[in-house]
């Protein structure tokens, strides 16, 4: 997969200069490229203890998004997925320890043990007072020897950052840091695996399933699960960790692994808020991207039950805008709707056969949303299927409140329901059209002049015309054909919807962004839309 980089051994060097142009100095690193890779804190008081941490790249913004008051002194950089050098470590330890003393906080993975272990060893025989803690969070793997380290890391900055920027000894803020790794738990899941630069990307979860337990380096979770919905993407995370989710108010922090949309975490966020498998959830950190794994599409969850102290030293504040704070989960607040919008409510009545027909309307679109969607992924975002389908499954669970035994106020109650419930300009031009339909049968037209004055109100507000690509081409020549017969309507809007896929400079809708390559050849999906309507309509009726 294409990348934006210039070469993978570069990589590094060139983003963590590109991070530091936009420090406003609060951030240097030691001039050692390319084999020592140390960014460290610019108005760090070696009276303090330092907090050292770091591993492979890939996992931004940490750990250099996470240095500044409060939080660490310094982040040592390997190369991606890759651990620093002992080198690189000791040169990190060097540059900003001084009398009160080190703490390294290092991932559970053997080369970071390793060489952040190392590297200790040798800061000693300086003189220097080190200490380090292993963070193994990850509960995935539950007879795992050593669970590996993850999100829950963040933890572990913030609270120990925050302990020693107030000046607390190195045995306080090491202790505090070992309660915190005692206590938290992390799991993450993922719909598909990152992109590794300089590596073809790895295609092992299958459609319709989710990797549950995968590491921050894309290594193979404990098993791929079922994919439905965001509920139940929660809920099993949320499931795996509550064995060790603790007793008191607790702190989860909703990870973003790097590839997740903020549409999609807003929706986990609220999942999780609603969920009641683990209780006294109070605070939360995030949604936000914090320990990511490239372009990774997925999430993580840690669990950090709290005292009252622990609290207060996840909330105070911090200068690194990566950082997103520890919140209070509260009810979304609601406003009434202002005054005249209130919906109006139509007074019901009933018609099994005009039920029945609105109906089938509906099931045609529900039907075809998939494939309406992939057309309309040539000439625009791929949601015509979806929005159609939409207003559908509303239209269809509004039956019961229609008017279906008057005409003309079933053409207004539906534009009323489609303006209230169908999104975009489509929601809006086709509310306009059913007003309009309403308001022309009321004065008395038939039902084929009552559509054709929807239509011309439709082309007055919008100002498509035929021949500019959209669903008039289809639903101009079956509203002129209909008077003849349904089968006859279905003929022309199919004939007018085929005829849109070789109009290749649209003149209206989105299409008309799109370049002629791109139309040539596939019908419009508004088009498509109005022509599956009528053919679905006609075999319906005439079996």
């Amino acid at each position: 997969m294409a990348q934006f980089i210039n070469t993978k051994e570069a990589l590094v060097t060139e983003a963590i200069d590109g991070l530091l142009r936009t420090a406003s100095g609060r951030l240097a690193r030691l001039d050692a490229y390319p084999h020592i890779k140390v960014v460290v804190r610019e108005d760090w008081d070696k009276c303090k203890v330092a907090l050292v941490s770091g591993g492979g790249s890939g996992h931004e913004p940490a750990h250099v998004g996470f240095i500044g008051k409060g939080m660490l002194t310094a982040a040592v950089c390997g190369d991606v997925f890759a651990s620093p050098s002992v080198d690189a470590v000791l040169a990190g330890i060097l540059a900003v320890s001084g009398p009160a003393g080190c703490l390294l906080i290092v991932k559970n993975y053997t080369g970071d043990r390793l060489n952040f272990g190392l590297a200790a060893e040798r800061a000693r025989t300086y003189g220097i007072k080190v200490s380090m803690v292993i963070v193994d969070d990850d509960v995935a793997l539950p007879d795992l020897p050593q669970a590996r380290g993850v999100a829950g890391t963040l933890f572990v900055h913030k609270i120990a950052g925050a302990l020693a920027e107030s000046g607390a000894d190195l045995d306080t803020v090491c202790a505090a840091a070992k309660r915190v790794i005692k206590n938290v738990a992390s799991i993450g899941m993922s719909l598909d695996t990152c992109t590794v630069p300089g590596s073809p990307r790895e295609d092992r979860i299958a459609a319709g399933k989710a990797e549950l337990g995968l590491g921050i380096h894309g290594e193979s979770g404990v098993e791929l699960v079922d994919f439905s919905t965001a509920l139940d993407s929660m809920y099993v995370v949320l499931d795996r960790l509550r064995p060790y989710a603790g007793n008191g108010p607790k702190v989860a922090l909703l990870n973003n692994l790097g590839g997740t949309t903020q549409l999609e975490m807003a929706v986990l966020l609220e999942e999780l808020a609603k969920s009641d498998v683990i209780d006294d959830i109070q605070y939360l950190v995030g949604p936000a991207p914090m320990m990511t794994s490239l372009d990774m599409r997925g999430f993580s969850v840690s669990i950090l039950p709290v005292n009252n102290e622990e609290l207060a030293l996840l909330q105070s504040p911090v200068a690194m805008s990566d950082w997103p704070g520890c919140k209070m989960l509260t009810m979304p607040g609601i406003h009434p709707i202002p005054d005249g919008l209130t919906p109006i409510k139509p007074i019901p009545s009933a018609d099994p056969k005009t039920a029945a027909f609105v109906a089938q309307c509906c099931d045609i679109f529900l039907k075809a949303e998939t494939d309406l969607n992939a057309l309309d992924a040539q000439s625009g975002d791929g949601d015509t299927g979806s929005t159609l389908a939409g207003a559908a499954r509303a239209l269809k669970d509004a039956i019961d409140r229609l008017p279906l035994a008057d005409l003309t106020q079933l053409y207004r109650a539906i534009g009323l329901e489609l303006s209230q419930t169908m999104g975009g300009s489509s929601g809006v031009l086709l509310a306009i059209f059913f007003s309009a339909v309403g308001d022309a049968a009321s004065s008395g037209m038939s039902n084929v002049e009552a559509l054709k004055a929807g239509l011309a109100r439709v082309q007055e507000v919008g100002g498509a015309r035929p021949g500019d690509r959209t669903m008039i081409d289809a639903l101009t020549p079956a509203l002129d054909a209909l008077p003849d017969s349904l089968a006859a309507a279905a003929t022309a809007a199919r004939a007018g919807a085929e005829h849109t896929a070789q109009i290749v400079k649209a003149k209206a809708g989105r299409a008309s962004y799109i370049s002629e390559d791109r139309l040539s050849g596939y019908n419009d999906p508004g088009a498509e839309a109005v022509a599956l309507l009528f053919e679905g309509l006609s075999k319906h009726l005439a079996v």
